[in-house]
């Protein structure tokens, strides 16, 4: 069991349940952190998909309302609930998850690793490109996903640190020098490591070789049954600095529609066939993860305390 006092964090979900992040309706956003909160998640970043500034500005707007929704509704609640602890117990029901901020998953990223997303929005990172993304955005903007070894990177990941947004290194052709140059520059994470993105060869170990070689970078792990093989997440567990690894689920709106339900899960591909998203919750991909055998503890600090960490290391 996981203590009360422990907050499970996704900081990579896009959406679940027919709703996701590429939308103008408050409600929608609301709507995947109740969901979320209904499976035991404390907190989730969405995760807001590459496309057109405007648009991406658009979609960072519908959730920093949603943010500022949720924020009043918690206070009545609490005041609500100093209330009636004068008279009975108060009773609290599953709690929606806390929205933080948001994470963009681009748009600054190599085309030929664009996965399930799409490449024609991809732009150069420019320092102009990124103030006219985020701008009256930076206090929600959370996590960046950069792509380490375009032209210009490099600059724009040591401003984002300098700002206290943590350069997330994903969909990406970086070798294990120009990864390790972006770590170096300031990127203090992984986006779901070994998915879009270059792979481990022998003569160079890439992206993926670095984020399991090195102790300090965070990597995100997709641990649904699609994402990765189990000797792939055996090799993960065995090499990477435990305090290092998050877990997150990476869902997308059709994780858990009527064919996604927890006893009928199914692989979530796009038109091409690339896998597009997650399938499962942090908290029931973690489930999965102690069944398979996984230390227990280590797998809880996945979802829990190595988030939070993440989360504070840039502030």
């Amino acid at each position: 069991m996981i203590k009360n006092s422990m907050k499970i964090i996704d900081i990579h979900t896009h959406g679940i349940c027919g709703y996701d992040t590429r939308t103008t309706t408050v409600e929608h956003i609301l709507k995947i952190a109740e969901i979320h909160g209904s499976y035991g998640v404390s907190a989730i970043i969405p995760a807001i998909y590459p496309a057109s500034i405007s648009v991406m500005r658009e979609n960072m707007e519908v959730i920093k309302k949603a943010m500022e929704r949720q924020n009043k509704k918690h206070k009545m609640q609490d005041a609500r609930c100093k209330i009636q602890d004068v008279l009975a117990p108060c009773i609290r029901h599953p709690k929606p998850a806390k929205i933080l901020g948001v994470h963009l998953e681009g748009p600054f990223l190599n085309p030929t690793k664009c996965g399930a997303l799409d490449s024609a929005s991809f732009i150069k990172p420019t320092e102009y490109n990124f103030k006219k993304l985020i701008e009256g955005f930076e206090n929600i903007v959370k996590i960046i996903t950069i792509a380490p070894e375009i032209k210009g990177a490099t600059t724009l990941i040591k401003k984002m640190s300098d700002m206290g947004i943590i350069a997330s290194m994903g969909h990406s052709d970086a070798t294990y020098t120009e990864a390790e140059a972006g770590f170096n520059a300031g990127a203090k994470g992984i986006t779901h490591v070994f998915n879009a993105m270059r792979g481990f060869h022998h003569r160079d170990p890439g992206i993926a070789g670095f984020g399991l070689l090195n102790k300090e970078i965070y990597i995100e792990v997709v641990a649904d049954p699609y994402h990765l093989h189990p000797k792939t997440l055996d090799l993960i567990f065995k090499i990477k600095n435990p305090e290092r690894i998050i877990i997150v689920s990476d869902t997308v709106k059709e994780a858990k529609t009527k064919k996604g339900q927890t006893n009928r899960l199914h692989v979530i591909t796009d038109i091409y066939g690339k896998l597009s998203g997650g399938s499962m919750t942090i908290a029931e991909s973690s489930e999965r993860l102690v069944k398979m055998g996984y230390d227990k503890t280590a797998v809880i600090n996945c979802i829990t305390k190595n988030p939070e960490r993440y989360l504070s290391a840039s502030f």
